[in-house]
């Protein structure tokens, strides 16, 4: 017995719905492309992503009142409007060097700063000015700052600079560092809580910690040095009092 079989007429897609559909499918991907553009501006239009809190990281010297003065921020702002206005008028404020924003959803922007660091305090006029690394006039008033600097007689940029390589590489001597001050034949005095340690300003951090093992040999021996001189080749001369 032989089996046969008709043939079936296959079914024609007419040509107006093949291309509606090819339409739909370019569009929805036309859209997932382009979605990074109007995703933001749709979702910035939405006041549950407006603006609430800002939180600012890397404050230490400069008022946070005053830094939010300088932001301006509308109360329209949304978190997904771009940050480049807030990061210029961040900018703007005397203290700060950069700044960076970015958004914690739904409705924070958090703020990160660098801030210029006073390096000394100097004496002019009546009384103390806060500079930086570089002897530039900072901001700030010493009375109602957090500033824990040494004091020094002038500004200048071989001592600041070896200020701010001990603020930088040895923080222990930085702690103990009340006053700095740069003598006729160039030597650097550092009063050191108690000792004075006398260097060339071009000093490394390293060759200042050799005084702390001298240190430790005099008090074990139940003395204590009024001044450390490192300024000669591997040797750290103790004068006593």
């Amino acid at each position: 017995m032989t089996a046969s079989t008709t043939p079936t007429a296959e079914r024609v897609e007419p040509t107006w719905r093949r291309w509606l559909r090819r339409g739909a499918l370019g569009g929805g991907a036309l859209a997932a492309l382009t979605a990074v553009w109007w995703g933001p501006l749709l979702l910035a239009s939405l006041a549950f992503f407006h603006v609430r809190r800002v939180e600012i990281e890397g404050l230490r010297y400069t008022q946070p009142d005053a830094l939010m003065r300088e932001l301006a921020i509308d109360t329209m702002a949304s978190v997904w409007d771009a940050f480049d206005s807030l990061e210029a008028h961040a900018r703007a404020h005397p203290m700060i060097i950069d700044a960076r924003a970015r958004r914690r959803l739904p409705n924070t922007v958090i703020l990160e700063v660098l801030e210029r660091t006073p390096i000394a305090l100097v004496a002019e006029g009546q009384g103390l000015v806060a500079v930086d690394a570089f002897g530039e006039r900072l901001p700030l008033d010493p009375a109602g700052s957090p500033i824990d600097v040494p004091i020094v007689g002038r500004r200048d940029s071989a001592l600041l600079g070896l200020l701010d390589r001990i603020r930088e590489g040895a923080p222990s001597l930085w702690l103990r560092l009340s006053e700095a001050t740069l003598e006729r034949d160039g030597t650097a005095r550092l009063e050191l809580h108690g000792v004075t340690v006398r260097a060339r300003t071009d000093v490394t951090v390293a060759r200042l910690g050799d005084i702390f093992p001298v240190e430790a040999d005099l008090a074990r021996r139940r003395l204590r040095a009024a001044e450390l001189d490192v300024r000669f080749r591997d040797q750290v001369i103790a004068r006593l009092p």
